[in-house]
């Protein structure tokens, strides 16, 4: 009798939630570039997706960080619980749709590209990664290339003029 190994299911769960009416990628699209953020770590997991406006933007970066603006991009790390759960929550990552677009134009960059680098980093601090330190910025922004690079992106801190 032939052995079948079963592939262990390797990608997280992720729940989107809209609140604006502009562009975004599709909710397939944002879940591909949050399961090659976390690689090996997707597994079991599971993480929020929050496309919102300036001013819910704003408002979670002035509550949160003290910084009285829209931001591209907030995560917020789930905290950790006591024991092991079946499916670990690994926090939200809240982008605004405006703002990245508005960037992409200015830096002249596709906003398809934008997007996913965007998500890409949000995932990334969930797991763990920062830039607070140089060291630490710089193994963050290898991890972003290499991971956009397997999704057919381009180097997003590469100038594009």
């Amino acid at each position: 009798m032939a052995r079948t190994a079963v592939k262990k299911e390797r990608r997280a769960h992720i729940d989107v939630q809209r609140r604006v009416r502009g562009w975004a990628p599709r909710t397939a699209d944002l879940a591909r570039w949050v399961n090659a953020a976390l690689g090996r770590r997707a597994a079991a997991s599971e993480l929020g997706v929050r496309v919102v406006g300036p001013a819910e933007s704003r408002r979670l970066n002035a509550e949160y960080r003290g910084k009285d603006r829209p931001t591209n991009v907030l995560s917020f790390p789930a905290a950790p619980l006591a024991r092991a759960p079946a499916v670990r929550a690994l926090g939200d990552v809240v982008i605004c749709a405006q703002l990245v677009r508005q960037e992409a134009e200015v830096q002249g960059k596709a906003l398809r590209a934008h997007w996913a680098h965007l998500v890409v980093h949000g995932t990334l601090h969930l797991i763990g990664y920062d830039h607070e330190r140089d060291a630490d910025a710089r193994r963050m922004e290898r991890r972003e290339i290499r991971v956009l690079r397997a999704l057919g992106f381009a180097n997003p801190y590469r100038s594009v003029t």
